[in-house]
């Protein structure tokens, strides 16, 4: 916090001259910028494959025993861990009917037996944690999310709703086996939507091969363009170097690597971004305010040029209240884009699922899906989850761009900045409700047995009593024969029949999954686009509204001074004057901020020096 008290008093500065200048419009969003500066948390995302040991990572990152760790147990909901006095849990619902959600305390021994239904049979959404720890209480936020590709989920498609949101995003994978192609598509549609994202492979105590795993993985980063900082982890080496105090082992866990991680990619780029956000703001209210002070300066000291910018800033009013009007061309090429964005998104939606479709009912054709079903709905799962997952990326890439086109109609009003549209494309998934449902198991023995001999006794009978006619007993070789044979085709018709019904009950099955999906994605993404048409919708009516505002005081001031007696020009002028040296001070020192580069960031692929073990 000590680093971010000279952005704090530059915002307080501001928001005195702004409260000064009765512009409450300023006031209001140096105040939220004065909120973030108090309280910049970050999020850090931990993600990763079931059983990678996500849940053990951040128990040792936090030196607290607060997520259920065991072997027949695994993250099931998002659990949201940050600082606290004291120890708390608490579930969080959703609402019923769609109403608010609700909170309700939890036991800290009952977090293992949190699951995705509430006891009400409501959705849980999250678990929030509260614990002391040195690491949250200098505002890290962890979120421990439910594995990739997990029973009852859409893969990436649950836990990428929480990355947007987030400063950083950990992907976590086990030192047994090289990336997987499902980890992989993952970690290309996090890089889209996070800009600090780090693979750690985890458990390098368990397997001594661990370098050649980490190599590999390198190798497959690189051939999907993937440059990311890969870092070797141990979290039970860290445990037990935490409490041995040891600091070798410290440095073994590679737990360094982590917390130098933490400081350049997120806390120092978070800083820099903060601070960029604070001089932009401050640069912004300043103009806006040198606006009217410098105009009435002018009408004091120069009538002349007074009647002259007063002329210009009744021109200045006329394009600004084009802007603010309700029928303005910013205001048309925002609905417009909206209602091509909706369309599009849904379009490219569909279009997967239904290749999706096409691929799993030509497998179906070629396969018997009861013996390999288990198969097709991990595969179903990782390939929804990545075409909901790059749905989801394009949709932000397409907002991203139609901010920049709306932004495009205020050239005339400067550079204006961009709202922070990849918030908006936060939210809780609906989809985890979806699952592939089971097909009907194959029938026993004892019923193909009973097939086999029902269709022989029709042929043993039948040939029999021709043999009979020839003076031969009812049962013969050539009956007997007759009935394999007879039984062997009902057999084999009967297992054809049972294939088919199983062919098409997977396919019906894969459908309603895939219909699923759609309709509950499909809610999502409209939900998504309407946070973007306001978020839009408000952000640029604000510039126009303040644009505006800074107008008319400017002109109203204007003609005040034309107008005010001769023996009070010196003394507004005097006071005027001072107000405008500070507000070029605070102009000079947002210059100022915006003038550096961000800091370096930590190279992709490379193992850093460690920093010494007694890391937090």
């Amino acid at each position: 916090m000590v680093a971010a008290n000279p952005l704090l008093t530059m915002v307080s500065e501001t928001i005195e001259v702004a409260r000064a200048a009765r512009r409450g419009d300023l006031v209001a969003r140096l105040e939220t910028v004065a909120g973030k500066v108090r309280d910049p948390r970050r999020r850090i995302v931990v993600a990763g494959l079931g059983n990678q040991g996500k849940s053990r990572f951040v128990n040792a990152l936090v030196n607290l025993e607060v997520c259920p760790v065991a072997d027949d147990a695994t993250t099931r909901v998002t659990t949201v861990l940050s600082y606290g006095e004291q120890p708390r849990a608490t579930v969080v619902a959703a609402g019923a009917d769609g109403g608010e959600n609700t909170r309700e305390p939890l036991p800290f021994e009952a977090i293992p037996a949190v699951t995705a239904r509430s006891p009400q049979g409501r959705a849980v959404l999250r678990l929030e944690l509260e614990a002391p720890s040195r690491l949250l209480a200098d505002g890290i936020v962890m979120v421990d999310t439910p594995g990739l590709g997990a029973h009852g989920t859409t893969g990436a498609a649950a836990v990428l709703g929480q990355v947007p949101a987030a400063d950083a995003v950990l992907v976590l994978t086990d030192a047994s086996t090289e990336l997987t192609e499902t980890e992989v598509d993952f970690l290309r549609q996090v890089r889209e939507l996070c800009p600090a994202v780090a693979v750690l492979v985890t458990k390098i105590d368990l397997y001594p091969h661990w370098r050649q795993v980490f190599e590999a993985n390198r190798k497959h980063l690189r051939a999907n363009g993937l440059e990311l900082p890969m870092l070797p982890v141990s979290a039970v080496l860290r445990a037990h170097a935490m409490r041995l105090r040891d600091e070798g082992l410290g440095r073994e866990s590679g737990f360094g690597l982590v917390f130098q991680f933490l400081r350049e990619q997120v806390v120092a780029r978070d800083q820099a971004a903060l601070q960029r956000a604070v001089a932009l703001d401050i640069s912004s209210a300043a103009e806006h305010l040198a606006l009217a002070l410098g105009s009435e300066l002018v009408a004091l000291r120069d009538p002349e040029r007074g009647a002259a910018a007063i002329r210009e800033l009744h021109s200045a009013k006329a394009e600004a209240e084009k802007l603010h009007r309700h029928t303005a061309a910013w205001q048309q090429t925002l609905g417009d884009g909206i209602t091509d964005l909706a369309g599009d998104i849904d379009h490219d939606l569909r279009d997967r699922l239904r290749d999706i479709a096409r691929t799993a009912e030509d497998w179906i054709d070629e396969h018997d899906p009861g013996r390999h079903w288990d198969s097709m709905d991990e595969w179903l799962t990782a390939t929804v989850g990545s075409a909901v997952g790059d749905n989801l990326v394009w949709t932000g890439t397409r907002a991203v761009r139609l901010a920049e086109k709306v932004a495009g109609h205020f050239t005339d009003l400067g550079a204006v900045d961009l709202p922070e549209v990849r918030d908006t494309l936060d939210g809780a998934s609906r989809t985890k409700a979806c699952t592939l449902a089971d097909l009907e198991p194959d029938l026993g023995l004892s019923h193909k047995l009973l097939v086999g001999v029902r269709g022989s006794y029709g042929g043993v009978i039948m040939a029999g009593m021709v043999g009979t006619m020839a003076g031969m007993a009812l049962i013969n070789p050539l009956s007997l024969g007759a009935g394999v044979l007879l039984g062997g085709k009902a057999f084999s018709d009967d297992k054809k029949a049972r294939l088919a019904k199983r062919r098409a009950d997977a396919k019906l099955a894969v459908r309603r999954y895939l219909d699923d999906i759609a309709f509950h994605t499909g809610k999502e993404t409209k939900d998504r686009l309407h946070r973007i048409h306001r978020l839009l919708r408000d952000h640029f009516t604000a510039i126009a509204d303040r644009t505006l505002r800074s107008i008319d005081e400017s002109l109203r001031a204007a003609q005040e001074a034309a107008n005010l007696e001769a023996a009070r020009r010196t003394e507004r002028a005097t006071e005027l004057d001072r107000r405008l040296r500070v507000v070029a001070q605070l102009r000079h020192h947002a210059n100022t901020l915006l003038g550096p580069e961000p800091p370096p960031t930590l190279a992709p692929n490379t193992l850093p020096q460690l920093p010494p073990a007694a890391d937090r």
